[in-house]
């Protein structure tokens, strides 16, 4: 179910840069990053929840993407997606999961057949996840890529092993479908950092291919 791809290549292309609206300006230059054409499982017919994303207490402090912050555009031909994320983050997957990451700022989305959920679907499976708090309860959301339902939770980090501090993760999460798939996309950061301009932009730039 996790079958991780090798991601093949790299083509770097500058594009316009791109301005998510918001309270602040993003001058955010965009580059083509690879394109993952392994093969990857094919997707369960039965339609699954991923867990929800945690935080790492151990992990260095993470702050606000800057304004200025570089982009590139993630595409995965075997999934059939494509989505901007920030230049110089980590990406882990291909195919049915990729997670991309930086520190505890985390983005996930998750490739399976299905189609989109109801509101009241999406707040049983996201209610039902372990350790979770919905903070903003499900409901219809428009994206350019076409109708989602966004839902809004939250999760704390396993203690600090030496200050004991948790951290708390704002998690946005999106659900989009076309042509029998479903995505799954979960973006996170620690409670009292903004990034929402950011994950605006790159929750807007998701789309089928």
């Amino acid at each position: 179910m996790r079958t991780l791809a090798v991601l093949t290549g790299a083509l770097v292309v500058s594009l316009a840069a791109a301005g998510c609206g918001g309270s602040s300006k993003h001058s955010a230059s965009t580059s083509r990053a690879p394109t993952t054409t392994a093969a990857a499982s094919a997707p369960s017919t039965t339609e699954q929840s991923p867990d929800a994303l945690q935080a790492e207490a151990q992990s260095a402090a993470t702050g606000d993407i800057p304004d200025n912050q570089a982009f590139v555009v993630f595409t995965d031909a075997r999934s059939g997606y494509a989505m901007k994320y920030p230049e110089g983050w980590a990406l882990k997957g291909g195919g049915k999961r990729v997670v991309i990451r930086d520190k505890n700022n985390i983005i996930r989305v998750l490739v399976q057949r299905g189609s989109l959920p109801t509101t009241a679907a999406v707040s049983n499976s996201v209610a039902a996840l372990r350790g979770t708090r919905i903070e903003t309860p499900p409901r219809p959301f428009r994206l350019p890529s076409g109708a989602a339902i966004k839902v809004v939770y939250s999760t704390e980090s396993a203690p600090n092993a030496v200050t004991g501090k948790r951290v708390r993760l704002m998690v946005d999460r999106y659900y989009l479908a076309q042509g029998g798939r479903e995505a799954i996309v979960d973006l996170g950061t620690p409670q009292g950092v903004d990034n929402v301009d950011a994950y605006r932009l790159m929750i807007e730039s998701f789309h089928w291919s």
